[in-house]
């Protein structure tokens, strides 16, 4: 009887291919049908139990030796413990240091509660604009960091200070610890997680900006992304064992295993992808080019389509809490995510059953993957119609002049073209990653990959099957659906940071992940000589040699050449002086009044916000129209225009103080052209660009200036109160009097 079963249950599974769920129950109740001869010896089970505990430790110790290297260079770079709390403070610049300000508001506050209530209704940081200030910056981290510290009673204990910066760097501690965890599952060897975290922190200066913009979002959202991304990998990975013959009752445990591992990394995916989402304005954007790299990895049959859209479902998931809990953020409704995740739902519905492997297979491929990417833009279009929204209006504009599609003379968006993070990568990058040997590697690792996968896509256009047991010996690296995800995306990333320099900070991580695994995966080398077709050595020998003596040679080689230099670095005392910043925050907090309204360049607006509370005209933030619009109108006191255009500008946003800063108004130092002075000469019809600069007719001095020297009218409008060598305060009068 059971011989009459067996060919028609192989009719059906021809008929009706399974999903992958269904496979992995067929297989256990296969295995569970199956006679277990023998038990596992318990030499195997120790050498397994003692792998994963020295990786796992290993693991760990590399995430703390990176904290404590973070906490030692943070104190030796700044003399942190030795200052004074406003000394403190100043080395929070720029957006740094509006998001600590908040977080110093929230500890102010008399409960929680009215802590978040003052931060959603505020009018206390910019004159004449009430803000949700929790959902314009993102402040859900210093909300956590608020409460943690005084429910924990570390007020107690630590400085809060001290509290937030642990914080983040522990956050940086799981970074590198998820990167670790990446790397060893996709290699089987720890060695190479140990690899990638000495790769991460040798070329820190390319991979981190933790070092100085602590509080920056992206610090606090990327460990989260590291997560999602391990998660990720142990969820596609069709075998977590090692290469070898096993036995029937081995087999039968692996699947069990192998059941339990993907549902807790279904579980840490969810969890880390809505945290990353709400830790970061932009995830939507990272997490758009991650369901590319899912959806290509699907269209090319790389992997079965249900562990993909349980991915999607958590994208839907977490964009639908998002949206509730950032106060119904439209942003997250008109974001490419979810047209994406939409028309793959979608498509998915309409999608015909047919015989795999068929010449009409083939072809609902190519029309799913065209009705994908129509439905896409147009539900995205649609939803922009629709959905009420202005996020992010002045990133289309900068691209479109980025990318040479549009001429402007507008201030705002000349200055981004001229920010270091926005142009293009420069050389010096390329060359840091080259003599850390981090770069030449991973062009190895990715060729061969890329080369892999390739050949496997072909293979399965030719209408050949992918074999469902990949061992070492056949050295197909190209068939394992976590290798083909990170190469997509990896290329997706490095794609986007070879045009904005910024956006190496999302690259160069994953990097490192990449070229570690690759240079200490025994299959790797496999592929490589399966292609070169080596006879003289064996190659499976050859390849399990070369696994471990290529990462302990470079190992041992960048111990000699850099471990040296990060111990120097541990041991110079730096120190951060600005003793004129420190000056003029201490007149303010003794001389101002407390209802009084500053004026001057964003990054010290935000300055001023932390160190003395006052209010503001602007601040450093560039995700909303009318900030920007602020901070451009604030700058006209570096241009040549009347005192009295001046005038009424400050006196619109109920400016009292004016503070001029020497270093902008005198600014020699930046590429000419990018100089802010230069910018607004620009816009303001100041100077035309036909053969070099040349100057047009204007009656009017820079103000910056004209303002110094003290003279009529200048004189009507603003009084010095206070200056040093890089600031001058003015007061701005409100009774105006002109001598005849």
């Amino acid at each position: 009887m059971a011989e009459d079963e067996g060919p028609t249950i192989e009719l059906r599974q021809r008929k009706k291919p399974k999903s992958s769920e269904n496979k992995e129950s067929a297989k256990e109740e296969e295995i569970n049908s199956t006679p277990i001869p023998e038990r596992v010896p318990k030499h195997i089970l120790f050498q397994r139990f003692a792998k994963i505990f020295i990786g796992c430790l290993a693991a760990v110790i590399s995430g703390m030796t990176y904290v404590l290297y973070l906490s030692a260079y943070h104190e030796r770079k700044f003399w942190f413990s030795n200052r004074q709390e406003l000394e403190r403070e100043i080395t929070f610049q720029g957006d740094s240091a509006i998001y600590y300000s908040y977080y110093k508001d929230m500890l102010k506050a008399p409960s929680f509660e009215r802590g978040v209530y003052e931060l959603t209704h505020n009018n206390k940081t910019v004159s004449l604009k009430t803000i949700n200030a929790v959902q314009q910056m993102s402040l859900y981290p210093e909300l956590i960091a608020s409460i943690l510290y005084q429910a924990t009673g570390s007020n107690e204990i630590i400085e809060p200070v001290y509290f937030y910066i642990g914080i983040v760097f522990g956050l940086q501690g799981i970074y590198v610890t998820a990167l670790f965890v990446t790397s060893w599952l996709m290699s089987g060897t720890w060695l190479a997680g140990m690899l990638t975290v000495a790769w991460f922190i040798i070329n820190r200066v390319d991979t981190t900006r933790v070092e100085y913009s602590i509080p920056l979002r992206e610090n606090w959202a990327l460990p989260y992304f590291a997560c999602q991304v391990a998660a990720l990998t142990g969820y596609l990975k069709s075998n977590l064992n090692s290469y070898g013959e096993i036995s029937r009752s081995q087999l039968h445990q692996n699947i069990k295993l192998r059941s339990s591992v993907q549902r807790f990394c279904y579980l840490l995916m969810s969890a880390s992808t809505y945290t990353f989402m709400m830790m970061w304005e932009y995830s939507h954007y990272l997490l758009f080019l991650q369901a590319i790299s899912l959806f290509l990895l699907d269209s090319f049959s790389l992997e079965q389509s249900d562990k993909v859209h349980e991915v999607y479902r958590i994208y839907i998931f977490s964009l639908f809490l998002g949206y509730l809990l950032q106060f119904e953020n439209s942003a997250l409704l008109v974001s490419p995510l979810l047209s994406l995740v939409v028309a793959l739902m979608l498509a998915k519905c309409l999608q015909l059953n047919v015989k795999k492997e068929t010449f009409v297979a083939k072809i609902m491929k190519v029309i799913n993957f065209y009705l994908v990417c129509t439905l896409t833009v147009t539900l995205n279009v649609i939803m922009k119609m629709f959905v009420p929204h202005k996020e992010n209006g002045h990133m289309l504009k900068f691209l479109e002049v980025k990318f040479g599609l549009n001429m402007t003379k507008n201030f705002t968006m000349n200055w981004l073209l001229c920010q270091e993070s926005l142009q293009a990568p420069s050389q010096d990058f390329f060359l840091r990653l080259t003599q850390s040997s981090l770069l030449p590697f991973y062009i190895l690792v990715l060729v061969i990959c890329f080369l892999s996968m390739i050949q496997v896509i072909f293979r399965r256009i030719s209408g050949k099957s992918l074999k469902e047991t990949i061992t070492l010996e056949d050295g197909r690296i190209g068939e394992r659906p976590e290798i083909i995800y990170h190469v997509i995306h990896t290329i997706l990333l490095g794609s986007l940071a070879m045009v904005i320099e910024g956006l190496k900070y999302l690259w160069t991580p994953y990097v490192c992940m990449l070229a570690a695994f690759g240079v200490c995966s025994p299959e790797l080398w496999m592929t490589l000589f399966k292609w070169l077709r080596l006879r003289t050595v064996h190659p499976v020998l050859l390849a399990l040699i070369l696994s471990t003596a290529v990462p302990t040679i470079i190992g041992l080689s960048l111990w000699k050449e850099f471990f040296p230099r990060l111990i120097t670095e541990l041991m110079e005392l730096q120190e951060f002086y600005d003793p004129d910043t420190v000056e003029l925050m201490t007149w303010i907090k003794r001389q101002a009044p407390v209802a009084a309204v500053f004026a001057g360049s964003p990054q010290l607006m935000a300055a001023i916000k932390l160190c003395t509370g006052w209010m503001v005209t602007s601040l450093p933030l560039y995700n909303d129209d009318d900030f920007l619009k602020r901070n451009e109108n604030i700058y006209q006191i570096y241009s040549k225009r009347s005192a009295e255009d001046i005038y009424k500008i400050l006196t619109s946003y109920k400016a009292n103080y004016l503070i001029v800063e020497d270093a902008i108004c005198n600014e020699v130092g930046t590429t000419r052209g990018c100089r802010v002075k230069d910018l607004l000469d620009i816009a303001n019809g100041h100077v035309v660009c036909e053969e070099g600069d040349k100057l047009t007719y204007s009656k009017h001095g820079r103000f910056c200036h004209e303002v110094k020297i003290n003279y009529s009218p200048y004189m009507n409008y603003f009084t010095r109160v206070y200056w040093n060598r890089s600031y001058f305060v003015y007061k701005i009068n409100t009774v105006i009097s002109f001598q005849s």
